[in-house]
């Protein structure tokens, strides 16, 4: 493959599937999809930063990505009490 070769969806969800495999877990339970979620999840728990979590979904609505995220009222009120002015 070269360097620019682009990776297909399925191709993608392939190597995922090995992935998850070879680490021992079921790769049933682990999909391209949910990996995604994963990862910016993570990134909002660890920095707060909704926006950046927008950019990277491409999502054009910022309610948009808090429905995808699930973020509720006490994820919000944890963040407001965790920042100090």
């Amino acid at each position: 493959m070269s360097a620019k070769a682009h990776l297909g969806t399925r191709q993608y969800a392939r190597l995922l599937d090995e992935w998850v495999e070879a680490v021992g877990l079921i790769p049933g339970e682990y999909g391209t999809h949910s990996m995604r979620r994963t990862k910016v999840a993570m990134i909002y728990k660890r920095t707060g930063n909704l926006r950046a979590v927008q950019i990277l979904l491409g999502h054009t609505k910022l309610d948009s990505t808090v429905r995808y995220l699930g973020v509720d009222v006490e994820d919000a009120l944890a963040l407001s009490e965790a920042t100090d002015l």
